[in-house]
């Protein structure tokens, strides 16, 4: 039980909603918080991240990753440290001694909908693009047409 110490009045406050999934696409992010967490079965630790996107459509939504770096299968070690090494390129830091560094460092991500699964319902997957200097800028995916406009193919749409 938790008192409080003063009377909480719900009634003119805005209540939080659960996101719908990001379209799958590409959008410039940065991570705003991490911090090692352990595993429900106590045996491990994951690195949790919260990200945002800072620009577009979707500015401002929130993303999570969690990269498992300590596990007793070392092919989730190795996948887990393989995607840091790719935050850490996307963001041109090589070299962290702590998550912090990662932080508020612009970057580019994939975006991808993984779908529903054993009762959980769809979510958004991360890829970190590294960048390329030859790649065209980043873009977002388009908006959802209008009633009246004809509708397009969704470039996002696409199996990966």
């Amino acid at each position: 039980m938790a008192r409080f110490d003063t009377a909480f009045d719900a009634t003119g406050i805005e209540p939080t909603t659960g996101y719908d999934v990001l379209p799958a696409g590409k959008y410039r992010a940065q991570i705003v918080e991490s911090e090692m967490r352990v595993t429900r079965n106590g045996m491990g630790q994951f690195l949790w991240l919260m990200l945002d996107i800072i620009e577009g459509q979707y500015q401002g939504r929130k993303l999570f990753d969690q990269l498992n770096l300590v596990n007793s299968n070392p092919q989730t070690v190795e996948i887990a440290q393989r995607t840091l090494s790719a935050i850490c390129h996307a963001t041109g830091k090589l070299q962290v001694n702590d998550s912090v560094d990662l932080h508020l460092v612009p970057m580019s991500i994939q975006v991808g909908v993984k779908p529903p699964k054993d009762g959980y319902s769809e979510k958004n997957t991360i890829r970190y693009l590294v960048p390329d200097k030859t790649a065209p800028a980043v873009q977002q995916p388009a908006p959802a047409p209008s009633q009246s406009a004809a509708p397009a193919a969704a470039p996002w749409n696409r199996n990966t």
